[in-house]
């Protein structure tokens, strides 16, 4: 992983490059057929409950194929029923001959339970055939139905819990699904699992939810048994996609005239425009679409067929251009969607140029020659963000660079709306940094002198008990760190944590507003600390409240030093890039840099601010005044410390007193020592006002 960036040149794109090592591993296949994801996945077939976190591509479908076979012929399941979240993913469960290449059954789903292929709304008024459909299914011997969220919520509330009992519940797209009380499928799934009659294997490309809400309840996640495959154990397995660029680019006034500065018409692309809501949309989409096919050449007209248009390059090329925005004619725009879904055409790379979208073209469509997915406007959902990135994911023939591009509207001086382009700022960055997080390898972090881990690879003389260790697993990508005065976690459901979801807890810290905007515009007068210790401590207690003080802290640490060994890992192999250096390309490379020119401890962690990367490329990226301006914005809105953060202070302040044998001095030459005793004073002060309160209130009554 490297960052790719030129401050003499404002059209650059400033980009984190994730380089892989393209060992094709992903494509390969075992006897039954199966990848290694598939593989995995299967081993795990005879759990009630089953959640696969596997990227976009990695083959969940066909992984659900193989579970949902086993469940109804060898585990005495009577149905299997397959919820995707729109009709055009129904497709992927298509039949497909598995026998043929090693599988001992075929997957076959007969035309009448595919209600995705069925005319009807999936919507509010979803068709009362398609329910019927649900009934009749459930009451005959078939054993596979296909339908949408929609219908199988409308089919639970008119049939009840009950009639789905001894059946598979498998849920495409999981990250739809909610924990919160409004999310009708979520509620649902609930009800199911607190009956226990029904198995159910979810799957999702980004488990992490755009607006933080978790997408299960502690309890019911603790029922589920976890199948992760990683986006670094995809992208290393590839063969032909060896790197991944994820940029963003500022522009001023209208995003149309930006658009040709990042637009690379040599690249495949999907380009999203913004919704007509956004503070970025020029509020006239169609006329978008054709501003943006006009800069890039010569309206030549449109293909009868496929329903592109066709577009002249200045070198004489014609491009051809998909538009999926124009809504006016649900003929045209079925013709262009059709002609984009041709099978005969999935290996042709020469049969569509770009695609201009602004729903659609996102989860579950897969366009494998995609080389530049363009986005324009921030995105509120992280979850939206990944799988727009995942469609430039795909491994083909001759695509060996892929890359994202965020154009967001910069914040001006004289912009009255600064606020909201202040926000868009950050939502950009934090995705930029949740996608570094969910690209590189999955991190086991252990206290020093625990011995090697089986199946790591230590490098050139191998584990050395004293020494900074980094092992690597060849075979997974995992990378097993030795940290002083690391806490580890006891109990079960904090090794879980540790283990399989330090991604969602780093996605709330990234999504913290308080975190972003004093890490990255606030330096000077923000500590590390306060990010590390007091805010990430701050969602680990709200994340997790069940946990003890313990296992919070050791969840804390974990999750700051994943973000902050992977921050600095890219900030090593950057700077080597600028000293000229070769030879580091991958982030196990940066790591190593990292790790080894110091004794690693939590402590050092604690004291890197986990913004300092991003804000070296934010500072190619953004002009200086502004960002200067934007800076003065927000280290005005410093407040005094909250109730919170002063607990949380005094707490760390005592921690500090038995370490040390003294409390915090408010005069120590350490700015930490120093903020931890402020943290003391505010706590007692606001116990004091607390008391004060009471005995107010006991003399009045």
């Amino acid at each position: 992983m490297s960052t790719d960036s030129n401050p003499t040149n404002r059209n650059t794109v400033p980009s984190v490059s994730i380089t892989t090592a393209h060992t094709g591993a992903s494509s390969k296949v075992n006897t039954l057929g199966m990848r290694p994801m598939q593989e995995r996945a299967y081993a795990k077939r005879g759990e009630q409950y089953l959640l696969i976190k596997s990227p976009p591509a990695s083959g969940k479908s066909r992984a659900l194929m193989f579970i949902a076979l086993d469940k109804v012929q060898n585990q005495s399941l009577k149905q299997a029923i397959i919820v995707v979240p729109e009709r055009s993913i129904g497709s992927s469960f298509a039949d497909e001959p598995l026998s043929k290449f090693g599988f001992w059954a075929d997957w076959t789903v007969r035309p009448q339970w595919n209600l995705c292929n069925a005319p009807g709304e999936d919507n509010g008024t979803v068709a009362k055939s398609k329910i019927k459909a649900v009934g009749e299914f459930l009451a005959s011997s078939d054993q596979v139905l296909v339908c949408t969220h929609a219908t199988f919520r409308f089919a639970v509330e008119e049939y009840g819990i009950e009639v789905f009992d001894q059946r598979l519940i498998a849920i495409d797209e999981f990250h739809h699904v909610s924990s919160n009380p409004d999310n009708k499928l979520g509620s649902q799934l609930t009800q199911l699992i607190e009956r226990g009659a029904v198995h159910v294997v979810a799957m999702t490309g980004s488990y992490f939810r755009g607006d933080a809400v978790a997408v299960l309840s502690p309890a019911d996640e603790e029922r589920f048994e976890t199948v992760t495959y990683t986006y670094y154990e995809q992208l290393n397995g590839y063969t032909y996609l060896k790197s991944l660029d994820i940029g963003y680019f500022f522009y001023t006034a209208r995003y149309i005239d930006a658009v040709m500065k990042v637009l690379d018409p040599d690249l495949k692309t999907i380009i999203h425009i913004p919704n007509v809501n956004a503070r970025e949309s020029l509020k006239d989409k169609h006329r978008e679409v054709e501003d943006i096919m006009g800069l890039m050449g010569t309206w030549v007209g449109q293909d009868d067929v496929t329903g592109f248009h066709r577009i002249q390059l200045n070198d004489g090329r014609i491009l051809k251009v998909a538009d999926l925005v124009d809504d006016s004619d649900s003929g045209k725009r079925s013709k262009v969607l059709n002609a984009l879904k041709d099978p005969a055409q999935k290996d042709n790379r020469d049969h569509v140029d770009v695609i201009i979208a602004l729903g659609m073209a996102k989860e579950g469509f897969d366009w494998i020659w995609c080389e530049h997915a363009l986005t324009i406007g921030y995105r509120s959902s992280l979850t939206e963000i990944v799988q727009i990135i995942g469609r430039a994911t795909r491994d083909a023939p001759g695509k060996a660079r892929s890359r994202f591009t965020n154009l967001i509207a910069e914040p001006t001086a004289d912009e009255k709306t600064v606020v909201d382009a202040v926000n868009d700022t950050l939502k950009a960055i934090a995705a930029s940094l949740l996608m570094e997080q969910v690209l590189a390898p999955r991190f086991e972090f252990t206290p020093k002198n625990q011995g090697p881990k089986e199946g790591f690879e230590y490098g050139e003389g191998g584990y050395q008990e004293g020494k900074t260790n980094v092992g690597v697993n060849t075979q997974t990508g995992e990378v097993h760190v030795e940290v002083n005065g690391l806490v580890t976690p006891k109990s079960p459901e904090a090794q879980r944590i540790c283990k399989e979801d330090l991604n969602e807890v780093i996605t709330s810290f990234l999504q913290d507003k308080t975190a972003l905007e004093r890490g990255l515009f606030d330096k000077e007068n923000t500590l590390p600390e306060e990010l590390t210790q007091v805010q990430m401590g701050k969602i680990v207690r709200e994340r997790f409240p069940n946990l003890n003080d313990e296992d919070q802290e050791a969840v804390r640490q974990h999750a700051i030093a994943v973000l902050n060994v992977t921050q600095q890992a890219k900030q090593q192999l950057a700077e080597g890039d600028a000293k000229g250096e070769q030879g580091n390309t991958s982030l196990i490379d940066g790591v190593r840099k990292f790790v080894n020119v110091r004794d690693l401890d939590i402590d050092l962690i604690d004291r890197i601010n986990p913004f300092d990367a991003a804000y070296a490329v934010l500072a190619k990226a953004m002009d200086e005044k502004v960002l200067r301006q934007v800076q003065a914005s927000i280290a005005g809105k410093r407040v005094a410390l909250s109730y919170e953060e002063a607990r949380d202070l005094a707490k760390r302040a005592a921690a500090h007193k038995s370490a040390k044998g003294k409390l915090p001095d408010i005069n120590s030459p350490d700015a930490w020592e120093r903020k931890m005793a402020e943290g003391v004073a505010a706590f007692v002060r606001y116990k004091s006002q607390e008391q004060a309160a009471k005995a107010k209130a006991g003399s009045n009554g």
